[in-house]
């Protein structure tokens, strides 16, 4: 017998506990809809219940745990714990609203503006076709860009679907028309210079962005206060992105991209029940 073999018979698994640093409220909520889901499709029997099931999803969401640790830590396969995460992902996905009524419920709150801006995940590197247009030559790596929405206090109200790195931010705004759904919920949106010409209405503009500069023209005082004025005003948005990535499975996706919208909407339902609480 070699010493390999000896060691491999010698060892016998081994479980520690970590602490999930989230409410009891989370819990009980994908608990919940696990239950009623368990109930709708006439599901009889799980081998654990919906409450260990809700944090063992979790863990995976919220510290990026690998499958098969999870699995192995609460026998059961590593399949099952992938079915479990796929199936909680996506009822918590559907929970997610839609641009349209998360702007009359702005509206309807009283509120006058929201923040815009867009961001990237980063991914595996993909092979064939798909890899180019998931490469990003300027932040050198492989990912995915979205856009969200937040109110004026940093809250996510929206996210977009996962498109390839190397999407503009114009591009995805167009592609799901931002500027007439805020025109039709009687909005404006403070936004970048990544969305300068997205909205070309000089007297009546929608979306307002800041000055830029240039070889032949230097900003003036009052432009150099309005651009300091509006990013005073845009800083909430980037609470609200750092929020979301608290959830680690964001730090580099290892799912499908196909995947990954389902995936972030179904953390932006988590972000709000953790901030909002």
């Amino acid at each position: 017998m070699t010493n390999t073999k000896r060691l491999a018979e010698d060892t016998c698994p081994l479980v520690y506990q970590c602490r999930l640093p989230l409410s009891t409220r989370t819990v009980n909520h994908l608990a919940e809809l696990l239950r009623r889901h368990l109930k709708a499709i006439r599901s009889r029997w799980r081998i654990l219940p919906p409450g260990k099931i809700a944090v063992i999803v979790l863990a995976v969401l919220r510290h990026d745990q690998r499958l098969a640790d999870m699995a192995g830590g609460n026998d059961v396969s590593e399949s099952t714990v992938r079915r479990w995460r796929d199936e909680l992902i996506g009822l918590l996905a559907a929970q997610a609203p839609r641009l349209d009524r998360a702007l009359k419920k702005i509206a309807k709150q009283g509120g006058e503006v929201v923040l815009i801006d867009g961001t990237l995940i980063r991914t595996q590197r993909r092979t064939g076709r798909a890899d180019r247009r998931n490469y990003s030559g300027k932040h050198r790596s492989h990912g995915l860009h979205f856009l969200a929405l937040t109110d004026e206090n940093g809250c996510l109200i929206w996210i977009s679907a996962a498109r390839p790195r190397r999407t503009h931010d114009n591009t995805a705004a167009r592609h799901d028309h931002i500027l007439a759904h805020l025109r039709a919920a009687g909005l404006g949106a403070l936004a970048d210079l990544g969305f300068r010409g997205l909205d070309n209405d000089i007297l009546d503009p929608v979306i307002v962005t800041g000055y830029t500069a240039s070889r032949t023209h230097k900003l003036t005082p009052g432009q150099k206060e309005a651009n300091r004025v509006l990013a005073v005003g845009r800083a909430p948005v980037e609470h609200g992105f750092a929020h979301l990535k608290n959830w680690r499975i964001l730090t580099k996706l290892r799912t499908d991209p196909a995947r990954a919208t389902r995936l972030l909407r179904a953390l932006l339902v988590l972000t709000n029940l953790e901030v909002n609480r």
